[in-house]
């Protein structure tokens, strides 16, 4: 069996492999914690939404920032994240976003001439995955995050429950952070 020292010293490996930008070992690290986290997250929020999101803000914000990011104790520094990340958001009072905000993390963009092409290439991607949605569900998405509507306004200009609205965002959500993830990833290592 496993002690907290061995996943310690496995979590400093991973973190070693990730400052050096092993997409591999950002993943595997992702996937050894993502669900404490999440179960962590959604135990203070009791929204599953945003605690899907605040959990891939917190990710992110360890990938975008993997070469300056000091971290000795990472499941203490996931603790502290997710505490902070839900205090922000319930002092803010409004609903976090941090799907969008991921681009937040990233320092400013170099004046690199490939940065602006793969900054569109991500636009594209997004607007593709979009599409690709059902109509329903994009209408709803465009609602909710392009005309900054709440999911009770949705519900009542559609003529449906808030509850379907959740719903339906949250399926679009899941589809696009899968998708936009990897993309993302790939931009963020071609700008450094």
């Amino acid at each position: 069996m496993n002690s907290p020292e061995n996943f310690l010293s496995e979590d400093c490996i991973l973190l070693e492999q990730i400052a050096q930008g092993s997409e591999h070992a950002f993943n595997s690290l992702f996937e050894k914690y993502w669900g404490l986290v999440y179960v962590e997250t959604y135990k203070r929020l009791k929204n599953s939404e945003d605690a899907k999101d605040i959990v891939q803000e917190i990710f992110a914000h360890i990938w975008t920032n993997r070469q300056s990011l000091s971290i000795n104790n990472l499941p203490a520094y996931l603790h502290v994240s997710v505490r902070n990340r839900v205090i922000k958001a319930v002092t803010k009072h409004k609903r976090v976003h941090p799907f969008f905000s991921v681009l937040d993390d990233i320092p400013e963009l170099s004046s690199r001439a490939d940065s602006n092409l793969l900054w569109k290439e991500l636009f594209s991607a997004y607007q593709d995955l979009l599409e690709s949605l059902p109509p329903k569900r994009r209408v709803i998405f465009n609602m909710r995050y392009h005309e900054g509507l709440s999911t009770r306004d949705i519900a009542a200009r559609l003529d449906v429950t808030r509850k379907t609205i959740q719903n339906q965002l949250g399926k679009a959500i899941d589809t696009l952070k899968v998708s936009l993830l990897r993309i993302l990833i790939v931009v963020v290592v071609s700008l450094f």
